[in-house]
């Protein structure tokens, strides 16, 4: 029997913006009416860490955020001119003397020039975190850039705490995580990265990066402030050399911009007091020895700051279809905390849940979730999505729009990727690769598909508002990252900022 095929284009989730103006593409809104959260905004204070050389270059170019520049890309469409913090934001970006903080010259050196890499490792991590905590008083920045050499950015080292015993079974997860990517289909080096951002990374635990060590050893801090992470190049790269200064302003001004506290935007359709939680598995070091899978939900809502919440720690062998899961007392014990956190913050409880998951549910985690928040709230959806290798072809020369909703019998397809009209381009190389999605249980998968597509332009590290995984996924990967950074005891720090 021939199978049933539906194709629709679901329409782009509107965003809001400054005076209530709504809009799908983020910089052509916020130069008009400038970001949701701008009313009363009016300098945005930021720290400075770094090399003194690297220190002195940024704060040359940082005066750009509050000027004008024009994009030198070739698509007037997609890159658009910078109007300047002031219009975008309402803001102003200040580097005040006070809140700079450059490093000893002699101390990085001898730092970077440690023949033992793990000393090395040690060693600039001391001495960044040390300078970027000087930061952490009572009189503070509202975000700190830190600036990374080349040498400390790329730096990356096997994880010393990691026997040889379990070193070679997270290698042999490793080498299966592989397999069941390059068994959907053969990936372009785009669909492998997209793939690995929806599975559990035994590399994530095999091996320790600058980048990712910095990131959570600041976030263990008491108090501490957001930091965006920067290299050299951004600031001294021509303007006719990758990215111009007009995006790279864009980019930064609004990363900053949400890290200060602020947001640029936010949806404009999601349900009101609706809860979306992310469930993800990532590996992690336990003090008494053992490699464990941690489990985290990732939730977001009109309503509050989206935050994450550790949730329980499960054997290795705790897997089914290699795919670690949640037992039913686990489920029910992570949603019952989600819950009462989003009640904390919100004042309410929410009028729904939806849970979103990169692998199937099994029946324990199915009755653990809907048995703990079917007594609290009204309605509960349980909906999962993951890397496939259907693919849809377009006749003619243009490939399949983003927001694309392909039905094929029972099963439902989105693209989160592809060609983007108010752009006029596809930005991609390959053939666009849409996410299946499916949910446990009956749901309105039309619905739920408009509502992951929003989802996808809450990415407030970039300044283009779409990307090809809802926040509640995306979120899920860089927490589980910088977990791995954590002790079992050590519960990350909730807010997205300290992730993005």
């Amino acid at each position: 029997m021939i199978p049933t095929i539906k194709i629709e284009c679901l329409p782009e989730p509107q965003l809001l913006f400054g005076d209530g103006q709504t809009g799908v593409e983020p910089r052509s809104v916020l130069a008009k009416a400038g970001a949701k959260d701008s009313a009363a905004i009016k300098d945005i204070r930021i720290g400075l860490v770094g090399a003194p050389e690297d220190v002195a270059l940024a704060k040359r170019w940082l005066p750009k955020l509050n000027g004008v520049a024009i994009a030198r890309e070739k698509s007037a469409h997609r890159y658009r001119n910078w109007p300047g913090a002031e219009k975008a934001f309402r803001a102003k970006f200040i580097v005040e003397d006070r809140f700079v903080r450059p490093l000893d010259s002699e101390r990085l050196a001898l730092a970077l020039n440690q023949s033992s890499i793990a000393t090395k490792f040690e060693e600039l991590l001391d001495l960044f975190d040390a300078r970027i905590q000087s930061l952490f008083g009572d009189v503070r920045p509202d975000c700190i850039i830190v600036c990374l050499p080349d040498e400390a950015a790329d730096l990356r080292m096997s994880n010393p705490k990691l026997s040889a015993q379990e070193r070679e079974a997270l290698e042999r997860l490793q080498r299966e995580e592989e397999q069941d990517q390059l068994s959907l289909f053969q990936p372009t080096p785009e669909e492998l990265k997209a793939a690995e951002d929806l599975r559990t990374q035994a590399e994530d635990l095999l091996f320790r990066s600058f980048y990712r060590a910095l990131k959570a050893r600041i976030m263990t801090h008491q108090n501490p402030v957001p930091v965006q992470i920067m290299r050299r190049d951004t600031f001294i790269r021509p303007d006719n050399e990758g990215q111009s200064t007009a995006t790279r302003a864009w980019n930064l001004a609004t990363s900053l911009f949400y890290k200060a506290g602020h947001e640029p935007w936010r949806p404009a359709s999601l349900p009101a007091n609706t809860c979306f939680i992310g469930i993800s598995f990532h590996h992690l070091k336990r003090r008494e020895g053992d490699v464990v899978y941690a489990s985290v939900a990732q939730v977001f809502s009109n309503e509050i700051e989206p935050f994450a919440l550790k949730g329980a720690t499960l054997p290795h062998e705790q897997r089914r279809n290699r795919q670690p899961y949640l037992n039913q007392a686990q489920a029910a014990a992570l949603m019952n905390d989600v819950l009462d956190k989003y009640e904390a913050q919100a004042g309410v409880k929410p009028a729904r849940v939806v849970v979103h998951k990169t692998s199937l549910y099994e029946p324990e985690e199915e009755d653990g979730f809907r048995g703990a928040a079917e007594s609290r709230v009204p309605v509960c959806d349980l909906v999962w999505m993951r890397s496939t290798a259907f693919r849809l072809i377009r006749k003619g020369m243009q490939e399949p729009w983003r927001g694309t909703m392909c039905t094929v019998g029972d099963e439902t397809y989105l693209f989160t990727s592809g060609y983007v009209p108010w752009w006029d381009e596809y930005p991609g190389p390959h053939i666009p690769a849409p996410l299946q999605i499916g949910s446990c249980g009956v749901t309105d998968m039309h619905q739920r598909a408009r509502e992951i597509l929003a989802l996808t332009k809450m990415n407030w590290n970039s300044s283009e508002g779409i990307g090809r995984h809802p926040i509640t996924v995306s979120f899920a990967r860089k927490v589980g990252m910088l977990m791995t950074e954590l002790s079992d005891n050590q519960a990350p720090n909730p807010s997205y900022r300290f992730y993005m």
